[in-house]
Formats: structure tokens, sequence, C-alpha cells
């Protein structure tokens, strides 16, 4: 039985690597865990936040890189890639997100389309309907290889 089951679980879990499961993400006895709150309700009203992505001298960069928020709140992220290149926003803790950058170092072609994250071709939008349930600080980064550490990230401050 035993033996049956981790064979079922192989290929799932080597779908999550390569198809783009954030480790932010993670499985409790059957419910998703989210670091930096919930999917939003689309029954209920948001606050919507434009943020848009691109690249340019040198540089990678989303605009605004700093949102505040009140925890419990709902927010409608409206994502607009405007530069030349693939760019992504995923949601979580920094701890995650660098995690999960480590990973995308291992499977760099790997693509969101997750509650938490999304990656966008050039000139593409889409959007991320979230709500903030715990105070603190998150991220928003791109995790494509060499992204982040061209000053992709964004800050999201809970109070």
């Amino acid at each position: 039985m035993i033996i049956v089951l981790r064979l079922l679980a192989a290929p799932a879990l080597a779908g999550m690597l390569v198809f783009g499961t954030p480790a932010a993400v993670r499985a409790d006895a059957g419910h998703a865990h989210f670091s930096a709150g919930v999917p939003g309700n689309p029954k209920k009203s948001a606050r919507t936040v434009e943020v848009t992505m691109k690249e340019g001298d040198g540089t990678m960069s989303f605009a605004p890189d700093k949102i505040e928020v009140k925890r419990g709140e709902q927010i409608r992220f409206v994502i607009r890639n405007v530069g030349e290149l693939p760019h992504e926003f995923v949601l979580a803790s920094t701890a995650d997100n660098l995690k999960h950058a480590a990973l995308m170092q291992k499977y760099p072609d790997m693509e969101h389309d997750d509650p938490n994250g999304k990656t966008l071709q050039p000139k593409a939008s889409s959007e991320i309907l979230w709500r903030f349930t715990k105070r603190g600080e998150f991220e928003f980064a791109c995790l494509i290889p060499g992204h982040r550490e061209a000053g992709m990230t964004g800050k999201i401050v809970v109070k």
C-alpha cells in the first residue's frame, strides 16, 4: 500500500516541480498554505492596484515597488508587462520567494499561473485577487533567473 501511494505521489510532485507550483504554496492536510495571505473572494469588493513590470538601462523593476495594505484587505492586482522580456509577479514571504528562486535556477522555463503568481509575456496583462490575512512585510518578485538580481522586487507592508 505504501509503495502504491509513493508511486502515485511521485508524478504529482514531479509535475509541481516542473510546472511551477511556487514554494510559497504548501499542502497541509489537503489545504493549500500561502505565506502572504489567501486568494481573494471575487464576490467581495477589492481595491485595485496596478503594477507594471519592465526592464531597461541594465535594471528590471516593478512600479510601484512598495504597497501598503490593511490586514484583511482584499486587493485586485492588475499586472502589466510593458517590457520586451517575459516577467513574473510572485507574491509570498521573502524567504519563500528565495527558496523558489533557487528552484527556478534548476527549471528556468517554469511558468506560473497560480493564485499568488503569474508569468507574463511581453505586452501581456493579468490579474491576481488577494486578501492579506497577516500583518507584516511580504514581497512580490520576478523569479526568472537574473531578474530578481537586477532589482525586480517589491515590498508589501500589511498593517
